[in-house]
């Protein structure tokens, strides 16, 4: 078992669930909407999305929910959130980025035309211009994701999950995290890397 805690600091603060990170992102929109049921008068909830009165959302941005866009985020224009998207609060998503069934803990910043797919991703966490959180492979026949953790391959019985992002993790622009990567925190991935953990 992985102990999200160990990764991302918040995760039991924000949700009392300690599960396998690709169990959690399946389970994504479901997650999302009971907690769209906790929330304060302090978000605007129309539908399954819900967004602080302290959020900034930009025009042309696309959101299917559930959704939460939690105090003093940004969503910069033409970004897409689908499928189950939490947002911790001081999240920034940059212009063209898109985000699927993840979770994104405070603090953390997506600058512009990111992918994140299925995903965890802890506190601080900066993901620079381009870098993408595959979430499937297409390049292959079997698609079942295989996770590394501590030196034990993991399947996860899932053929869509994307990464486990540590908290105070670097990105660099235009890098990939294969389906499955496993980050600790602090961890940095150089500009252009590819990182393929299975």
């Amino acid at each position: 078992m992985i102990n999200l805690q160990d990764y991302v600091q918040q995760w039991l603060t924000a949700f009392a669930i300690n599960e396998h990170p690709w169990h959690i992102t399946q389970h994504a929109p479901e997650l999302i909407q009971s907690k769209i049921k906790t929330l304060t008068d302090d978000f605007i909830i129309k539908g399954n999305t819900a967004i602080h009165k302290t959020a900034v959302v930009e025009d042309q941005v696309v959101l299917k929910g559930p959704i939460i866009i939690s105090a003093n985020c940004f969503v910069g224009a033409h970004a897409y959130l689908r499928g189950g998207v939490f947002l911790g609060e001081q999240v920034s998503v940059g212009p063209g980025c898109e985000i699927k069934s993840s979770f994104v803990m405070a603090h953390s910043a997506l600058a512009h035309f990111n992918f994140a797919g299925d995903s965890i991703i802890g506190s601080h966490v900066n993901m620079e211009a381009g870098s993408i959180i595959a979430n499937h492979h297409n390049d292959r026949e079997n698609k079942i994701i295989e996770v590394m953790v501590d030196g034990i391959k993991i399947k996860t019985d899932s053929e869509k999950f994307g990464a486990l992002v540590g908290d105070d993790t670097k990105i660099g622009a235009n890098a990939v995290l294969s389906p499955g990567t496993i980050l600790q925190p602090k961890s940095i991935v150089r500009r252009l890397s590819l990182v393929e953990q299975c």
